[in-house]
């Protein structure tokens, strides 16, 4: 089934698509999809994870990428965006209540769709949010995920002008006060996308204009800021993996890489992490910004040979 998909004329669907509902254990509808390789030799199974305010539709490119060089891609929106259930009445926030909810949504989409409907062996491909949530799963993944490719974790903010503890001190005050459902920053998404010279994500202009493309032609799949209660979520989720002894528990091999332009997440703390990590290497790819699959090929190119080049069977070369 393909019809849950929301495609554009510069933004076609990949080939061998299926894409369905899987119930989480509270109830939420959490939307997910298939990819199935069009290139041989059959390498595996990629498993993709957004960031937050993302979508599948924004990742058939790379999905279409991974295809070719002979891995099948499975990969959901996170509940409270994309197609997936919203969790607040007004459907522009984003909110969660904690990030083991992410965690546990992961987990289930592992046994009920990856195990039983994907050829291993299995690899983590995450970006930003996804990336985060995919360290606070990583203990838990050991038996079922051989490698793990982290882009731009989410575990500081730039500058480090405000700590993380500090966010989820002040995001946890307000939310006792009954505020964690209002904007912590940007409120409602704006009618109107911004202009590509003001973005922070991304210097491809083509690729930014086919991304905020999709949320113009559906504007279903758009999301807001994040909400106050998302960003504590986040923070203690950070401050969580950060802990010494919950890093000595991570036993998957990972590559970090981070990008040297980012203004939305720390290089800084992404190094630091990277260095502390046992069984993890890092690369920092200059002038890059946050959206390291939505860049410019100059640098996209060098993030995806990263990842062939680190996961076993493949020819090391960009797809």
């Amino acid at each position: 089934m393909t019809d849950l998909f929301f495609h554009t004329p510069d933004n076609p669907v990949p080939d061998n698509a299926m894409t369905g509902f899987l119930t989480a254990r509270d109830g939420r509808k959490i939307r997910y999809a298939r990819f199935a390789p069009t290139g041989r030799p059959d390498n595996g199974t990629v498993v993709l994870l957004q960031g937050r305010n993302e979508c599948i539709e924004k990742y058939f490119e790379t999905i279409a990428d991974l295809s070719a060089k002979g891995f099948g891609v499975a990969t959901f929106d996170w509940r409270g965006q994309g197609g997936s259930d919203r969790l607040l009445r007004n459907p522009q926030r984003g909110y969660v209540k904690s990030f083991h909810d992410y965690a546990s949504d992961l987990e289930q989409f592992f046994e009920e769709i990856v195990l039983p409907d994907c050829r291993g062996p299995y690899y983590i491909l995450a970006h930003s949010t996804g990336a985060l949530v995919a360290l606070l799963t990583a203990s838990s993944m050991v038996n079922r995920v051989q490698r793990m490719v982290l882009l731009t974790p989410f575990l500081g903010i730039p500058g480090q002008r405000i700590s993380m503890t500090r966010i989820r001190l002040v995001t946890t005050v307000l939310s006792l006060f009954g505020l964690g459902r209002f904007y912590a920053a940007w409120g409602p998404r704006p009618k109107q996308s911004a202009p590509f010279e003001t973005n922070n994500l991304t210097s491809d202009a083509v690729r930014y204009r086919r991304n905020t493309s999709i949320y113009k032609a559906h504007p279903q799949l758009a999301l807001g800021g994040p909400t106050i209660r998302w960003l504590r979520a986040a923070s203690s989720a950070a401050i969580a993996v950060s802990d010494r002894e919950f890093m000595a528990n991570i036993r998957i091999p990972t590559l970090i890489i981070a990008a040297g332009a980012d203004t939305v997440v720390s290089t800084k703390a992404v190094a630091s992490y990277a260095r502390h990590l046992r069984l993890s290497s890092l690369l920092t790819i200059d002038g890059a910004r946050h959206e390291l699959l939505q860049e410019a090929d100059l640098y996209r190119e060098q993030a995806l040979a990263a990842f062939h080049a680190f996961i076993p069977g493949t020819d090391g070369s960009a797809a």
